[in-house]
């Protein structure tokens, strides 16, 4: 059992989300991915967090918000940068928009920051579900997911954020592996 954990956690890569070619997952494949988001800790039993998956149909609407919210950011972009950002959502077979939920309804003293953990968690989990199932998997963030047009796009209510996109796919030609650093770097004893 440890030996397939440890194989998963060290075979996933980050593949960029315009590398991630089809297949991507099935519907089935998706509900298990999905099924070990459900696993994160969550202090409180908040549910901090919730998932958009980004229908095909809906890929041009997203584009449109990508150029939007350059077009926002960047008044001066030209022709061939609105072109590049409206493509950015059609990469990767399977896209995911995760989405942190700050509720003030619901009282709690948990702090924002654990909130966003929790997210974090249920994020690798299904990071590792896919590699699990034979998927490649890459996250992308930016400027854009605070965007008006974004928040649009993604019924947002005030207290959520989006706080990166999710992809899923077959990867192209594997990159090798980052040398990752010794746990001295990052562990101390207190």
């Amino acid at each position: 059992m440890m030996d397939k954990l440890w194989s998963c956690l060290a075979g996933r890569r980050q593949v960029s989300l315009r590398r991630l070619l089809a297949p991507g997952p099935d519907d089935a494949a998706l509900e298990r991915i999905f099924a070990a988001a459900a696993q994160a800790p969550d202090h409180g039993v908040l549910l901090p967090w919730r998932f958009i998956l980004i229908s095909p149909e809906r890929r041009p609407d997203l584009g449109r918000a990508f150029a939007e919210a350059l077009a926002q950011r960047d008044p001066g972009a030209d022709e061939a940068a609105r072109a590049a950002a409206y493509e950015k959502a059609f990469h990767a077979p399977c896209l995911v928009a995760a989405v942190m939920v700050d509720d003030p309804a619901g009282a709690t003293t948990v702090p924002v920051a654990e909130k966003l953990v929790s997210l974090g968690c249920a994020v690798q989990n299904m990071l590792l579900a896919a590699e699990a199932q034979g998927f490649a998997s890459g996250l992308a963030s930016g400027l854009a997911m605070e965007s008006v047009a974004m928040r649009r796009l993604l019924c947002l209510l005030p207290h959520e954020q989006a706080i990166c996109f999710i992809g899923f796919g077959t990867g192209g030609a594997a990159k090798a592996p980052r040398e990752r650093p010794a746990t001295g770097r990052f562990v101390t004893v207190l």
